[in-house]
């Protein structure tokens, strides 16, 4: 039985404590299952009060305290894990930072790496007001489907979720699962959460994990995330999620079962069905 963990929690801008709360998680995902994958929230590393902070902060990955940390933390375990985190890293020559998502294995090993291609520019009436873009430079391609414990693995980053070619592309590369480690704002969480992370796993019939900032990210509250760290099936069927009733680190998990995920496939073939047309001139 091959486990997936998805870890949820509040991040600050205090990069060694944003690890400790990490290694809890890896704790839990390790007394969770013989077999598991954990899955940890986008911008694992920090979370900043500013667009200038966030920059300032970021450095190369591969000299990153947290991500070491993370990596001495996996070779010193006693059984294997792998982790898929988001965090940040610098960009040569500029002014902003990359949002990328790492897959680590069980060795503390790099052997993954996708720069988020939507950024979130939303300026709601009412609501968030964030331009990602001030200070994170987007990613300019989908990384192709790869191998793990739980299936061929595809990955995405948060905003990333609101479209849906992306996540199709995915599926026509190969992916049985497709991960949105994320930080949803709470409004857009309450309003759409739940109903991407469905829509996704219905549309492309692969799993869908999707591991969560929660809480409110500095002492002001300015930002906030909604949480609800969850997992979801083919089918649609949310199979496990994290409370919001606080900001402890929680994981929640669900088995991935490869051949219940080949029968939804089976019963209905949309890869086979889907005819190659125009639609406004773009085709789909």
């Amino acid at each position: 039985m091959t486990i997936a963990a998805a870890g949820q929690f509040c991040a600050t801008n205090s990069i060694s404590e944003n690890l400790g709360s990490v290694r809890v998680l890896i704790q839990k995902a390790v007394e969770s299952g013989a077999k598991v994958v954990l899955f940890l929230p986008e911008a694992s590393d920090y979370i900043a009060g500013s667009p200038a902070e966030t920059v300032a902060l970021a450095t190369p990955v591969t000299e990153s305290e947290f991500v070491i940390g993370i990596q001495e933390t996996l070779k010193g375990l006693d059984v294997p894990l792998e982790v898929s985190v988001g965090v940040h890293d610098s960009a040569a020559g500029e002014d902003r930072c990359k949002n990328v998502l790492l897959w680590i294995n069980s060795s503390g090993e790099i052997t993954q790496r996708y720069q988020k291609v939507h950024l979130f520019d939303v300026q709601m009436k009412n609501g968030p007001i964030l331009m990602e873009s001030r200070s994170v430079q987007p990613g300019q391609e989908v990384l192709a489907p790869f191998d793990t414990p739980l299936g061929k693995m595809g990955f995405a980053i948060c905003y990333d979720i609101r479209f849906p070619e992306h996540a199709l592309r995915l599926r026509s590369m190969g992916a049985e699962v497709i991960v949105y480690p994320s930080a949803f704002t709470v409004r857009t969480g309450q309003a759409h959460w739940e109903l991407l992370g469905r829509s996704r796993a219905i549309d492309t019939q692969t799993y869908v994990i999707m591991a969560a900032q929660v809480g409110k990210h500095d002492k002001e509250g300015k930002r906030a995330s909604w949480g609800h760290a969850m997992i979801v099936d083919p089918w649609g069927t949310v199979l496990a999620q994290c409370p919001d009733i606080d900001s402890t680190p929680r994981i929640c998990t669900a088995e991935i079962d490869l051949p219940a995920l080949q029968k939804v496939r089976d019963a209905m073939p949309l890869w086979e069905q889907r005819r190659q047309v125009r639609v406004y001139g773009y085709e789909v």
